[in-house]
């Protein structure tokens, strides 16, 4: 008996010694991405993903799941949030009806180019972090898309030419472009406009020449704008939970491979506006920049719905706009 007795007690010291000696297991990070897996942001997205699960020696695995497959554009946010899943990448704009403050990178004509995009950012990022940590979200890395041009079935010269178009929304601002062009917005997530192009649902919209490469849009889409209108960005969060859990260490290496996402997400939204609007006119489509008369027609539509969203965002836009317009 007091052999049986030993045995046992040595056999579950054994057993304590390899739990013990034992690796804690990787976690894996579900990230959804609301654009194909051929997107630059998409791609960037793999990148830093691959950077971390490197990084962390497996300690965290992000799989990425790009075009919708997890969750839906609309829902990627309230996902992470909620923690249904660790990480996702998101058009913060989208959700300016939340915070006004996510609508800093869609006020039509105030940053125009890539470097005045930059600028706009700095000016707001802090601010933008803190709102969005209030909803237990924790802020990795943003990349702007290319400039915002117009999209028509058809020769446009003024906005009066825009009258009673089916418009493609995806946030506020798009929403009241159209209010304040005669236009019918309708609200279509980015995988979806193909087939509401096809289909008449959509008539125009305003997005970059990154969407309509991507989505083939010469197909059914005569006609796109250079008007660059604003350079609305994607937002790369993780739940705060999730985040807080990390070691000092593996936090450590996150923030270093979303640092180096956002720099060379920068550097492919410049190189990929060249590349899609060039392949916008070899695929047929119209592709120029518009006429005086509609450049001086949007730029009136710009100053109005700047002054709605600092009115709408009160003293911390006025702070960030300020701030821009200083540097």
């Amino acid at each position: 008996m007091k052999t049986l007795i030993k045995s046992t007690a040595l056999a579950s010291t054994a057993l304590i010694a390899v739990a013990f000696a034992a690796p804690a297991a990787a976690e894996k990070w579900d990230m959804p991405l609301a654009y194909s897996a051929s997107n630059f942001h998409s791609e960037n997205a793999a990148v830093f993903a691959a950077c971390v699960t490197e990084g962390t020696g497996g300690d965290i695995e992000i799989v990425t799941h790009p075009g919708g497959s997890l969750f839906g554009g609309a829902e990627i946010k309230r996902a992470v949030q909620t923690g249904q899943v660790q990480i996702g990448e998101r058009l913060l704009s989208a959700h300016a009806n939340e915070d006004p403050l996510f609508g800093i990178d869609s006020i039509p004509f105030l940053a125009t180019s890539f470097d005045d995009s930059v600028k706009l950012w700095s000016a707001a990022e802090d601010a933008v972090g803190a709102a969005l940590e209030e909803q237990n979200l924790v802020m990795l890395y943003t990349v702007p898309w290319p400039p915002q041009g117009m999209y028509f079935n058809k020769p446009v010269d003024s906005v009066a030419d825009m009258e009673g178009l089916k418009f493609r929304a995806y946030n506020a601002a798009t929403a009241k472009l159209a209010e304040l062009t005669g236009m019918l917005p309708v609200q279509i997530e980015a995988a979806e406009v193909s087939q509401a192009f096809a289909t008449g649902v959509a008539e125009s919209m305003v997005s970059s020449g990154a969407t309509g490469y991507d989505r083939k849009l010469w197909e059914n889409v005569s006609h796109f704008y250079a008007v660059d209108a604003w350079l609305p960005r994607n937002a790369v969060m993780v739940n705060k939970d999730a985040w807080d859990g990390l070691s000092d260490d593996n936090k450590e290496v996150v923030r270093g491979c979303a640092a180096t996402a956002e720099a060379e997400g920068l550097d492919k939204a410049k190189a990929y506006t060249t590349f899609t609007l060039e392949g916008l006119a070899e695929n047929g489509m119209t592709v120029g920049d518009p006429s005086d008369k509609l450049k001086a027609d949007l730029a009136e539509i710009g100053e109005t719905m700047t002054a709605e969203w600092l009115e709408s965002a009160g003293d911390k836009g006025k702070t960030i706009v300020d701030a821009y317009k200083a540097m």
